[in-house]
């Protein structure tokens, strides 16, 4: 269950976050919204709502959530570069994959998401490495996250889903 639940492993922040690091997770925001295009852009509808796991969202729900959650991720990027270490909103993700449009069709999602690592990607390029290090508060842990690892951290999330859905179709010989 647990390669199933986390296929890559879980998130291990490095020690001390090096610009080759910060490099590799800007690659990987980069290229992941098409590779991920690529894998599900033509599954159909059943497949689409196949769950990846036992107990798991549907594959439509997971992309949905892709979208959701990198456009929080936007917003906290804006909100350390414009306020002193805000506290950022939390969000119930999984009430967010029980709303109505967690069942529309995914291609605003796939769009969305390339839009939001464009812009993700943009910014992040846009400073030097110490100006990066400008942090929010997230509520549930109570702890500052710095924009450096924010990006390490939404890659391997970028990555840890796009495993989800390439495992599904592995099982499932599509």
């Amino acid at each position: 269950m647990s390669d199933l639940k986390f296929p890559i492993g879980p998130f291990a922040k490095p020690s001390t976050i090096t610009a080759t690091d910060l490099a590799k997770a800007v690659d990987t925001l980069a290229r992941i919204p098409a590779k991920i295009r690529v894998l599900v852009g033509s599954w159909s509808d059943e497949q689409l709502d196949t769950p990846y796991r036992e107990g798991g969202w549907t594959a439509r729900q997971l992309i949905h959530h892709l979208a959701d959650s990198h456009m929080h991720s936007l917003i906290r990027y804006k909100w350390a570069l414009t306020e002193d270490t805000p506290l950022i909103k939390a969000y119930d993700q999984d009430a967010w994959a029980t709303l109505p449009d967690a069942l529309m069709p995914i291609s605003s999602s796939l769009s969305l998401l390339e839009a939001v690592h464009e812009k993700i990607v943009f910014i992040v390029k846009s400073y030097d490495f110490e100006q990066l290090s400008v942090a929010f508060i997230h509520p549930e842990t109570k702890k500052e996250r710095n924009l450096l690892e924010n990006t390490l951290l939404y890659a391997w999330h970028a990555d840890h889903h796009y495993a989800h859905l390439e495992r599904l179709s592995e099982r499932q010989g599509w």
